[in-house]
């Protein structure tokens, strides 16, 4: 899981530069899970770990203030979660997580991004049986067996724990990510992490170079100009 985990940090940084809108993103998901569970973080782990990562990816204060009170406020946008799957191009997997309020418009301008640039969108299933879906917390730590202590003592379903360079990596299925945070919180004193999400994870990779590579990448810029995108998972290796 580890090599997996690598190529898909590598394959974030080069996305990273196309994503003009994050913070509009990220207001986005934090009105969505505001409403959905209260704007209270005490109160809404998810919002609470949102909200960690948020403030990670240097979010403004003002944005995430702004998705709160919108949320506390009862009415505006319905949006609900939309997954969009297919083949990129050089045959690589594509997976594309949306927050609509328009499920039609979505659609077609996803499947734009695909057609464009010689990809093919595939029906639901079509390639997530080939991603692990884990939640994955990586923090500084010498001493792998404590750890792995603390999880098993709070009963987390653990699916790896990588150690290198001071560093453990921890995943486990996305059902028990409050519960590990809190048993190394608990366990560890545990609160800063490095990496703090849950993200699809490639069980294999597919090579792209030249014109694919090209294409690739423009197929990400496309997707991330969309409004409506939330984040893109693939298993393209550069």
């Amino acid at each position: 899981m580890g090599r997996a985990y690598q190529n898909r940090k590598e394959s974030m940084a080069k996305t990273a530069g196309a994503k003009t809108k994050v913070y509009s993103k990220y207001g986005r998901e934090l009105y969505v899970c505001a409403k959905a569970g209260g704007a209270d973080p005490d109160g809404n782990l998810a919002l609470r770990g949102l909200l960690d990562r948020a403030k990670k990816a240097q979010v403004p204060a003002h944005v995430i203030d702004k998705a709160l009170d919108k949320a506390k406020g009862g009415g505006g946008e319905d949006f609900a979660p939309a997954r969009y799957e297919g083949f990129g191009p050089g045959g690589c997997m594509v997976i594309v997580d949306c927050l609509t309020d328009n499920p039609n418009r979505t659609f077609n301008d996803v499947r734009q991004c695909f057609t464009k640039t010689k990809a093919k969108i595939g029906i639901q299933g079509a390639v997530s049986h080939m991603f692990d879906h884990a939640a994955i917390l990586a923090f500084n730590h010498d001493d792998e067996d404590t750890v792995l202590d603390a999880l098993l003592t709070a009963d987390v379903d653990v699916t790896d724990v990588e150690s290198e360079d001071g560093k453990i990596t921890v995943f486990t299925p996305p059902a028990d990510y409050f519960k590990a945070k809190q048993a190394l919180a608990d366990g560890l004193a545990m609160t800063d992490f490095d990496v703090d999400e849950i993200q699809f994870l490639p069980r294999s990779t597919t090579a792209i170079s030249g014109d694919d590579l090209i294409l690739f990448e423009k197929f990400l810029d496309m997707l991330n100009e969309l409004d409506d995108v939330q984040n893109i998972y693939h298993d393209a290796e550069y």
